[in-house]
C-alpha cells in the first residue's frame, strides 16, 4: 500500500493536473472572438496616403475615388476605422473631381488643421478645427491658377513654412516655394525648380517625379519622392539631400530606395512620420496586384536615417479596415 502512494506522489510531480491543457484540448476550443474586431476589408484602399499622429490617435487620407476625402482612425496602425463622413467634401472646396493626395498639419499657434491636396490639378488648401473634418475653404480657390498636384508642407525651426509640390514643366517636376505666413498663398518671387526625371530608374516610365515629402535632421534637408509613373510596376521612391529648403539638391546615387518591396510592385508616393515611440515609420501604397493597379491600396514599412542615408524596409503592416476600433489596444 505505501509503494502505490508513493508511486502516486512521483506521478503527481510529474503530470501536475489540470496546469495545461492537452493539444487535443487546444484544437477542440473554440477561439475568443469577444473583442476581435469585425473586419470590413483586409486592405486599406487609399493610395498617396498620408498619417497624422495627433493626440494618441493616427489618421489616414489619400487618394480614393470620389469628390473628395475619407479619413479614417487607428490606434495602433493595424485596425483602422472609417469615419462616418467625409473629411472634405467637393460642397466645401474647389473643384469637382480628381482630389488626390491630402496632407494634412496642426498648427498649434491657431490650434487648427490644414488640409493640403489637388483638386482638378489644382493645389488648394482647406481649414478645420478637427482632423476628422470637415475640411473647408473660405475662398472656394486654388492657391494658384495654374495646374499643380501632390503638396507637401515643411515647416522649418525658424518658423517659415515651404510648399514641395509639381508643376507640369517638363514632364511632372518638383518644386517650392516660400508660404506666406496665412499658409493659403506663397511668395511666387521665392518659387524655385528642385529637380526633374533626369536618372535611369527615374526615366522607366513617363518622365515622372512626383510625392515630395522633407524633413530634418541634424542641419541636412531629406527629400523623399516617387519616379515613374504611377500605373508602372517599376514606380519607386527615392531621396534627395540639400543644405537648404530651396536646393541644391543631390540625389542618392544608388537611388531608389524602395522598389518592389516584400512582393509589392508599383510602391510609392507616400509620407515619412513618427509613431507613438518616437520611431520613423513610413506610408506608401502600392499596387492591388502585380495583375491588377487598382484599388491602390495602403501598407507601413519602418524608416531610418544613417549616416546621411534612408534605408526603407522591413516590418510591413498590411492595414485592415474594421467596423469599430477594438477597445483592448
Amino acid at each position: 500500500m505505501k509503494k502505490k502512494f508513493v508511486l502516486f506522489l512521483l506521478w503527481l510531480l510529474i503530470v501536475p493536473v489540470g496546469c495545461k491543457e492537452s493539444g487535443s484540448d487546444k484544437k477542440n476550443q473554440k477561439p475568443d472572438t469577444e473583442n476581435s474586431p469585425a473586419v470590413v476589408s483586409k486592405t486599406l484602399p487609399l493610395a498617396d496616403p498620408y498619417i497624422l499622429f495627433f493626440d494618441n490617435m493616427y489618421y489616414i487620407y489619400g487618394t480614393n475615388v470620389g469628390n473628395g476625402f475619407d479619413v479614417y482612425r487607428s490606434k495602433d496602425l493595424e485596425y483602422w476605422e472609417r469615419a462616418s463622413a467625409l473629411s472634405l467634401s467637393h460642397t466645401n472646396s474647389y473643384g469637382e473631381s480628381r482630389f488626390w493626395a491630402p496632407e494634412v498639419y496642426y498648427v498649434e499657434k491657431e490650434k487648427r488643421f490644414y488640409m493640403f491636396y489637388s483638386a482638378e490639378e489644382h493645389i488648394c488648401v482647406a481649414t478645420s478645427d478637427s482632423p476628422l473634418g470637415p475640411f473647408r475653404q473660405d475662398e472656394k480657390k486654388p492657391i494658384r491658377e495654374e495646374k499643380g498636384i501632390d503638396t507637401s508642407v515643411f515647416f522649418d525651426e525658424d518658423g517659415k513654412a515651404y510648399l514641395y509640390f509639381v508643376r507640369f514643366t517638363d514632364g511632372n517636376v518638383i518644386w517650392c516655394a516660400e508660404l506666406k505666413e496665412n499658409l493659403t498663398e506663397i511668395k511666387e518671387e521665392t518659387l524655385v525648380q528642385c529637380f526633374k526625371a533626369e536618372e535611369p530608374w527615374e526615366l522607366i516610365a513617363p518622365k515622372v517625379v512626383e510625392g515630395p515629402s522633407v524633413f530634418k535632421q541634424n542641419g541636412i534637408y531629406y527629400m523623399l519622392y516617387s519616379a515613374n509613373d504611377y500605373k508602372s510596376q517599376d514606380y519607386a521612391v527615392g531621396f534627395a539631400v540639400s543644405e537648404s529648403p530651396f536646393g541644391p539638391w543631390k540625389k542618392y546615387e544608388k537611388n531608389p530606395v524602395l522598389h518592389k518591396n516584400d512582393g509589392l510592385v508599383g510602391v510609392g508616393h507616400g509620407a515619412p512620420f513618427y509613431d507613438q515611440d518616437g520611431k520613423m515609420r513610413y506610408v506608401l501604397h502600392a499596387h492591388k496586384s502585380r495583375t491588377e493597379i487598382h484599388p491602390r491600396n495602403t501598407y507601413i514599412v519602418d524608416m531610418a536615417v544613417k549616416d546621411g542615408l534612408i534605408s526603407l524596409g522591413g516590418n510591413f503592416v498590411h492595414p485592415v479596415v474594421v467596423s469599430k476600433l477594438p477597445d483592448n489596444i
